[in-house]
């Protein structure tokens, strides 16, 4: 058996010319201007970095904790002034969706649309018919 087959390859060495270091720079910085302009990084620029529900502050090293909640639960809109945003943080932001399905499902109304919930056991199905018997 042949090991040469398995060595590593040697790549060339090749030097970066300066046009490819600048086609780099000037695509990572286009980059980071669309990151900017997304509803996230505006509402961090425009709210405090405090959750709004419960007060909790953040720094730069725990800022991916904290989200942009949109009040009217509309994904799509997104004013550029923030008015539908409000910064909570993860577990706020957990309390805050619960609620808002716990209403809906309360108003009688189908939430998720027609996603199976994927529970096939019913405890209680015989119960009405064990309780006639007695």
């Amino acid at each position: 058996m042949d090991t040469r087959s398995f060595a590593p390859r040697r790549q060339k060495n090749r030097k970066s010319k300066p046009e490819d270091i600048k086609a780099v720079v000037a695509r990572a910085r286009q980059e980071q201007r669309k990151l900017e302009e997304t509803y996230r990084e505006r509402s961090l620029k425009i709210h405090p970095w405090v959750c709004a529900r419960c007060g909790r502050e953040f720094s730069a090293g725990n800022l991916h904790e904290l989200t942009v909640h949109h009040k009217d639960h509309d994904h799509t809109h997104n004013p550029p002034d923030g008015s539908n945003w409000e910064n909570l943080c993860i577990y706020c932001h957990e309390n805050e969706h619960r609620r808002h399905l716990d209403h809906l499902e309360a108003k009688g109304m189908e939430v998720g649309g027609d996603q199976d919930s994927g529970f096939t056991h019913t405890p209680f199905a015989s119960l009405k018919d064990m309780m006639k018997k007695e």
